[in-house]
């Protein structure tokens, strides 16, 4: 797992080649992936019940998606997102920061508490509409509050404000991003933690590890390559890899003149030897499938997405886009330093340099020393999938109920009559209307829609399943907004329409990895939350040239819900800014 490359930025002393930029000049004002970040959790509990915990004598076989604490604490954020140029892997390019960080500053919060977010369209030069969504919270009763234009809401227009709110109603690791044209391929991400009952002890929460690919061409500029008609330009490969925003970069294959530092550096983390460590790991990438270990350490996996399981040993974690896996590592390891390795699967992903560095130092041990050990045997199998569903199995135990509704789904991909290369789900490929949001037309009782906005009525069905076929010979990570779904069944071909793994108690999460010809079928509470929720690939590229479908849950309680007067004041905003900015949407928006 990328054995070689460690050795290119050691020098012969064995020391890491120290950075030449400040950290400052490589992330703004993120601290992430510094000795200083602090070890989690970085507030007090507040509000302590006798029993210890805000969330009291709920604890990991509560069943989350009917009942949750409430604490009565608010946790205040207040962002503000502008442009700003940084070189994360030494390379200077422009980025999109909140709060002059990159990545963007952590949430982090108590299982029942209400997160608000405050968020500041600072974006010029040029000018840009944003939104900010929650990845995997469910919004449950807010679904306005999800953050996707043209479907929950309008963008938030540059000058303008929007305050979010919602309340945490799962516990463990995740992540927010834009939902505007790619945006979050520019820097527009940062770490989100919920702090609830713990199903494994351990001793030492090490906070969030994001893994991401890394481009050195603008964002918008690889929209336009994505939805280019020259042949072959809508194909292009990541420039790097980074660990919690960090990585250093070969600057002699720069040509463009762009300034470029080589020893950029990279990201630290300090273990206790002897202490059980919790590491949080986040995709936060555009295009790449990650393959995360630690040299000499075992893992095991306690968490996918936002649901527990029950624990397993593994080498190597697989990460699609948008996924998270907490793991569990016991520093038990005779060396003082190891190298943390993330490798974007070449044989799934697209990628000029997979293979990400970070350092882990071991109590009182040199910092400025190069880890001198080995990666795991572990070949990429070019599966392009997650572990098999028979070790997936979560902790709060659910059957699958018995669907109401069936839908098959075909994924594939097609050249238009303009010659522009688009993804569609049983044809339809995905263009957005920022103006008409369906979940605003939905609650008006406008239930007629543009076939481009690919809108799936389940009705009043209380359970759906879908069997998702992918016809295409690349992977998607497939992610569904407001339900964790029951993984039922993968493989290569034709589901048989009758197997499933686990009907007792099968894997639940918010993304799962489609493989090349193959399928899935997964299936979710309808009924439990009313509302409109996207279902996409979490592939910036693909979801720009439409991949992307979104379901309209019972459809009566959506007409019912009351949906706050600032919503719709953003979208007279957004009309206002629109009557004399033409947004340049070229592609699906999202």
């Amino acid at each position: 797992m990328g054995a070689s490359y460690s050795s290119r930025r050691v020098k012969r002393d064995g020391s890491v080649a120290k950075s030449s930029l400040s950290q400052k000049q490589t992330n703004g004002l993120s601290i992430l992936g510094t000795l200083v970040a602090p070890l989690l959790p970085s507030f007090l509990t507040n509000n302590p019940t006798p029993n210890g915990f805000p969330w009291s004598t709920l604890d990991c076989n509560t069943n989350y998606y009917d009942t949750s604490p409430n604490t009565g604490v608010i946790r205040r954020y207040d962002f503000t997102i502008s442009r700003g140029v940084i070189a994360p892997d030494g390379y200077q390019r422009n980025v999109l920061l909140v709060n002059g960080a990159y990545p963007g500053p952590l949430i982090e919060a108590n299982w029942g508490d209400m997160i608000q977010v405050t968020m500041h369209n600072n974006i010029s030069a040029p000018e840009e509409g944003t939104a900010l969504h929650w990845h995997g919270f469910l919004q449950q009763g807010t679904p306005w509050e999800d953050g996707v234009p043209s479907v929950t809401q309008c963008p938030v227009p540059p000058g303008s404000s929007f305050t979010y709110q919602f309340k945490a109603t799962l516990y463990g690791t995740t992540w927010y991003h834009s939902h505007f044209s790619s945006q979050y391929a520019g820097g527009l991400t940062g770490p989100i933690v919920v702090h609830g009952p713990k199903s494994q002890k351990y001793d030492v929460d090490v906070g969030p590890v994001m893994l991401s690919d890394w481009y050195h061409d603008d964002y918008y500029d690889l929209v336009k390559k994505t939805m280019s008609t020259v042949p072959g330009e809508n194909i292009f490969f990541s420039d790097n890899n980074l660990i919690n925003g960090k990585m250093f970069f070969d600057c002699s294959k720069v040509t463009d003149g762009t300034p470029c530092t080589n020893d950029a550096g990279i990201a630290k983390f300090r273990f206790q030897r002897g202490k059980t460590h919790l590491l949080r790991l986040i995709n936060t990438g555009a295009e790449g499938l990650q393959r995360f270990s630690i040299d000499g350490h075992k893992m095991t996996v306690i968490a996918n997405d936002f649901v527990d399981v029950k624990p397993y040993v593994t080498d190597v974690v697989t990460l699609g886009i948008g996924q998270r896996t907490n793991v569990l590592v016991k520093a038990n390891g005779t060396l003082d330093a190891y190298w943390m390795r993330s490798n974007i699967s070449t044989i799934c992903s697209l990628t000029s340099q997979p293979n990400a560095l970070a350092a882990i130092y071991y109590d009182n041990a040199d910092t400025n020393k190069a880890p001198q050990s080995t990666p795991w045997n572990a070949p990429d199998p070019g599966t392009c999938s997650n572990d098999d569903l028979s070790l997936t199995e979560p902790f709060m135990k659910l059957p699958v109920p018995k669907p109401d509704v069936t839908n098959e789904i075909e994924l594939n991909v097609f050249v238009n009559a303009t010659n522009h290369t688009l993804w569609t789900l049983d044809g339809d490929s995905f263009r957005g209307n920022f103006n008409s949001p369906t979940l605003l037309l939905s609650n008006l009782g406008n239930l007629t829609f543009q076939s481009q906005w690919s809108v799936r009525n389940v009705g009043n069905a209380k359970s759906v399943r879908i069997n998702i076929m992918n016809q295409s010979p690349v992977a998607h990570p497939m992610h569904l907004h407001g339900f964790n779904m029951y993984i039922l069944h993968q493989g290569a071909g034709e589901w048989d329409g009758k197997t499933i793994v686990r009907s007792s108690n099968p894997q639940r999460r918010d993304v799962f990895l489609l493989p090349p010809s193959s399928h899935v079928v997964m299936q979710f509470d309808a009924a439990s939350n009313p509302g409109v929720w996207p279902f996409h690939c979490h592939i910036a590229w693909h979801t720009s040239a439409g991949l992307f479908t979104q379901f309209l849950t019972i459809p009566d309680k959506v007409r019912a819900l009351s949906i706050p007067n600032v919503v719709a004041e953003t979208c007279r905003q957004w009309g206002r800014w629109t009557n004399t900015n033409i947004p340049d949407q070229i592609d699906s928006g999202l």
